[in-house]
């Protein structure tokens, strides 16, 4: 845990400078309720989508950026809802879109940022 208690922390990132921060930190859950695994605008439109995203502020579920719909990214420019957590199977990152940075668990079988 970080010093003010969330099991996160801004992942290295060899493509920017170091000392980054995320000020939504604190705010963050250590983990996702249980959600629908569907990006539901998709699929009313009959689309697929690759990976979803979950919105930490209001668990809303989106396609991720490579998806043609972008509904995780089109859902924080409508809302300002700061990060979304990547519900992949096999990543455990969140991207904070306000202060433009991959966030890390903290501890034991933590997995690293895309990239």
């Amino acid at each position: 845990m970080t010093p003010d208690g969330s099991p996160w922390t801004v992942a290295p990132d060899g493509g920017r400078p170091e000392g980054r921060t995320c000020s939504h930190l604190a705010a963050l859950p250590a983990a996702p309720e249980p959600v629908p695994h569907v990006c539901a605008p998709c699929r009313a439109r009959g689309w697929n989508w690759s990976r979803l995203r979950w919105c930490t502020t209001c668990g809303q579920v989106g396609c991720c950026d490579s998806s043609r719909g972008r509904h995780a990214h089109d859902h924080h420019a409508r809302t300002g809802h700061p990060v979304v957590l990547s519900l992949a199977p096999d990543e455990d990152w969140a991207w904070c879109y306000t202060d433009e940075v991959f966030l890390v668990r903290i501890g034991p079988g933590r997995s690293r940022a895309p990239g």
